[in-house]
This record gives C-alpha cells, sequence and structure tokens, in this order.
C-alpha cells in the first residue's frame, strides 16, 4: 500500500457491487485516505455490471476503470479493512490473521468506531481480532438481483460510508 495516506480497503465477495460502491463512495467523501477495493473469491479483471454501474451514477459516482481483484498479501498492509458481511471477517481471520484486528465491518465500524485518537489505538480498542461478528452487520448482497436491489443497497452503503468518514475523521 501507500505510506503517504491510510489505506482503507472495502472488501466483498466478488468485488463487483458492494465494494465497487462503498470504495467509490468513500473516496469521493474521504479524499485523505487512499480507498482500494478487493474479494474474497474473485474472477480477476472484470468490470462492474452494468447494475453496479447504474447504481453509481444515480449517486453521482462513476468507476469506469474499476476490475476485479482478489484480496492478497498487498492488501494486508492497509490500514483498516471495511467488510460488507460476516463471513468475509471470517475469511480474513483465517487466511491472512496478521489483519484480523484491523477488520471489521461496514455497519460495526458505522456504529461503533471510536471518534478519538489515533486510528490504530481506536482499533486496538475494539478489539476486532476477537469480537464476534453478528447477523446484523451484513450488507445485503444484490448480486443477481434487479436494479431496485442494487439501487437498495447503494442508498444503505451511502448511508454506512457517511456514517464512517464522520467516525473516522481527518487522516492524522
Amino acid at each position: 500500500m501507500t505510506a503517504d495516506r491510510p489505506t482503507i480497503c472495502f472488501l466483498c465477495t466478488g468485488n463487483a457491487a458492494r465494494s465497487v460502491m462503498a470504495r467509490a463512495m468513500f473516496a469521493a467523501r474521504a479524499p485523505g485516505y487512499r480507498a482500494v477495493g478487493a474479494g474474497t473469491l474473485v474472477l480477476e479483471g472484470l468490470p462492474m455490471s452494468q447494475r453496479t454501474r447504474q447504481a453509481l451514477a444515480d449517486h453521482g459516482l462513476s468507476d469506469p476503470d474499476h476490475r476485479s481483484r482478489q484480496f492478497g498479501p498487498d492488501d494486508a498492509s492497509a490500514t483498516l479493512v471495511v467488510a460488507m458481511e460476516p463471513s468475509q471477517v471470517a475469511w480474513v481471520r483465517r487466511h491472512f490473521p496478521e489483519v484480523a484486528g484491523r477488520t471489521a465491518t461496514l455497519p460495526r465500524l458505522a456504529r461503533h468506531l471510536p471518534t478519538d485518537g489515533p486510528l490504530s489505538e481506536r482499533l486496538a480498542s475494539m478489539a476486532l481480532a476477537t469480537v464476534e461478528v453478528e447477523e446484523w452487520e451484513e450488507v445485503v448482497d444484490p448480486a443477481s438481483g434487479d436494479q431496485g436491489e442494487f439501487d437498495a443497497c447503494a442508498a444503505a452503503l451511502t448511508t454506512l460510508v457517511d456514517r464512517l468518514v464522520d467516525r473516522l475523521g481527518p487522516p492524522c
């Protein structure tokens, strides 16, 4: 990753919808951070679907250069890994245990990330490597749904990303 700006990695399953939308939203709202996206089970190099593209466009966003990518060793140096569902947190804990203390779901971070102090200390205070991830923490995957499901996902992500940006504050 990069040393000049903290890196936030948005993680979903295929890096085709949720992490793509969340990454684009975060990048537009938090320019002091570097935003990247990845997936846990990816067919690499694919563009986002037309439904994802439309959902982003409805929010005034685009990411024409997006290509799906598998989470890998380079991502393990991210300042924070933001997962879309509990199974992705479990996947990181199994495959990249060194990142477990910096990995949480977007709903958990939007609700519980402390707002004061250095980010590393705030994350440490959350005991993310061992916290029990709960069902309420899932951002529903629009997957093979219709445009309405992608739009609903984008609307939910907008609220969650706004809360995350507020809780993160500017990079220290």
